[in-house]
């Protein structure tokens, strides 16, 4: 038999199974006697409630024996005396317990707030039949008792103050809350709780939102995964086939160098065989002319003179030519110079690759409203002598540049720009940029691409006059920044202030 079961015929008065079990009008049973003396209390305003539920009759009812529960609470406890047994009634963790228990307490089954304290169902039948205890106030069982008496006056707190927004008892809305808007606790309760479920629906309608968000981020997470993936493995491909390719014409150049070293080696083996045996035949003379010198015969020195005085140095061996002065010198510089095209076309490549790839966002960060936010994208940026105009003057590390009266006379490059009087840094930027610039007079702050036009007067070369410039501004007659905008920017942001001429530029690109 578990609890709530049980609970079905315990009495919600004394707390005990159903002794000679009546019904009244709202449907709840209780112990005969236990009713009779609840509405026995009530019989002096006439108006009769239920002890649980706290619903009202006008009348005091006829009160009639429910034999059904009756028999159930007798089959009960013949079926399991142990389960109607007391024990069940211990306080346990989490449990409020009796106040007036000795020894091992018992859970409480309410709290009198009049009493301030609380009581299991031997201890609170006082209170059911007792006039002394008639007007006291019975609640469910609270473990924070003191927590509901107001700390100034020590009385009950039953009224909330809706001016001061604060739980008061009747004494405080006599005195320093006199005058101000007061309701019962229980009434203020009911309208807090109608804004505790309209914020509810309103938490409900946000989470569905941001489950919708959810859902849809990662969505995008699985997109960014698997493009990112397949890009990759595309890469890699590539990579793979252009290492591969490389490393054929490696082997074909090396193969070629080997080939070359095995001819020269082939006919310097060869005369090396050739002069070894010429070497050997002069050598086997020598001894023989040594031979023919020391003879005494007469006869046999004469017959063989002829023979032995033959040159060998008449005949000339045939002629095998080997390059002494064997150099690769040629294929080393040819291998130098594919180095550096093939390293000039990645780094290309990859210019052209970065931002692209810096270009997919598909998750932004935040936008940066303070200074401190927008310092975060700070970048420190140094202007390229090759391409300042001649009559531009660069100093202090190339990060300011003045404008000079006289051509500087600087040396020609390709990078220079011709006629228009401007100047680029020789940092790179993509993704959001931040920097600060201090002027005076006319001056203009651009973005552009490394292709822009520097040769000419034509607006192909001047920054914000092209699809490959960026341009904002300043005109000392019109004393406020300006922008001319051809090439595209996700977001520019900039802070002008002409009695300082400081002002803060922030760039998307």
């Amino acid at each position: 038999m578990d609890d709530i079961s049980l609970n079905l015929f315990t009495c919600p008065v004394c707390r005990n199974l159903l002794e000679d079990p009546v019904t009244i009008p709202c449907g709840r049973s209780f112990c005969k006697v236990c009713i009779n003396g609840c509405w026995d209390q009530e019989d002096v305003k006439g108006v009769y409630s239920c002890p649980q539920c706290r619903e009202t009759f006008t009348s005091r009812s006829v009160l009639r024996r429910n034999n059904n529960v009756a028999k159930t609470v007798t089959l009960l406890k013949v079926a399991a005396p142990q389960a109607v047994s007391p024990a069940h009634c211990y306080a346990g963790p989490g449990d409020v317990e009796c106040d007036s228990c000795i020894g091992r307490k018992r859970k409480a089954l309410n709290t009198c707030m009049e009493c301030r304290a609380s009581y299991c169902e031997d201890h609170l039948k006082p209170h059911y039949h007792a006039p002394a205890f008639k007007k006291h106030k019975l609640v469910e069982p609270c473990a924070e008792l003191q927590e509901k008496i107001c700390s100034q006056h020590d009385k009950l707190i039953e009224i909330y103050c809706r001016t001061d927004q604060s739980l008061i008892c009747y004494l405080c809305m006599m005195d320093e809350h006199k005058g101000h808007d007061t309701v019962q606790a229980e009434a203020e309760r009911v309208k807090k709780q109608n804004e505790v479920k309209e914020e509810q629906m309103k938490s409900q309608q946000r989470i569905q939102e941001k489950q919708k968000k959810v859902q849809e981020l990662k969505q995008t997470v699985d997109t960014i995964k698997l493009r990112s993936q397949a890009a990759v493995d595309e890469s890699e491909k590539i990579f793979t086939e252009l290492i591969s390719s490389m490393e054929k014409k490696r082997s074909k150049v090396k193969e070629l160098i080997r080939a070359q070293e095995k001819a020269e080696l082939s006919r310097a083996e060869q005369q090396l065989k050739q002069l070894e045996q010429e070497i050997a035949d002069l050598k086997r003379r020598v001894t023989e002319l040594e031979q023919l010198s020391h003879t005494h015969d007469h006869i046999h020195f004469l017959q063989s003179f002829p023979s032995l005085c033959v040159s060998p140095g008449s005949e000339e061996s045939p002629s095998i030519t080997v390059n002494q002065h064997l150099s690769f010198d040629g294929v080393w510089k040819s291998l130098s110079d594919l180095k550096q095209r093939v390293e000039e076309i990645c780094e290309e490549a990859f210019n052209k690759i970065r931002p692209q790839v810096s270009a997919v966002q598909m998750i932004l960060p935040s936008q940066p409203k303070s200074r401190e936010d927008f310092l975060q994208y700070y970048f420190n940026l140094t202007l390229d002598p090759n391409t300042v105009h001649p009559y531009l003057i660069l100093s202090e590390e190339n990060r300011v540049v003045n404008r000079s009266n006289t051509d500087q006379q600087y040396s020609d490059n390709t990078e220079r720009f011709e006629s228009w009087f401007q100047v680029l840094c020789k940092e790179s930027v993509s993704g959001r940029c931040y920097w600060e610039v201090e002027w005076s007079g006319d001056v203009s702050i651009s973005v552009s691409y490394k292709e822009i036009s520097r040769k000419g007067r034509g607006d192909e070369c001047g920054f914000g006059c092209n699809s490959q410039s960026w341009s904002l501004f300043h005109k000392i007659c019109k004393r406020k920044l300006c922008s001319r905008t051809p090439c595209k920017t996700r977001k520019t942001d900039y802070c002008n202030k002409p009695s300082d001429n400081h002002p803060s530029l922030y760039i998307q690109l």
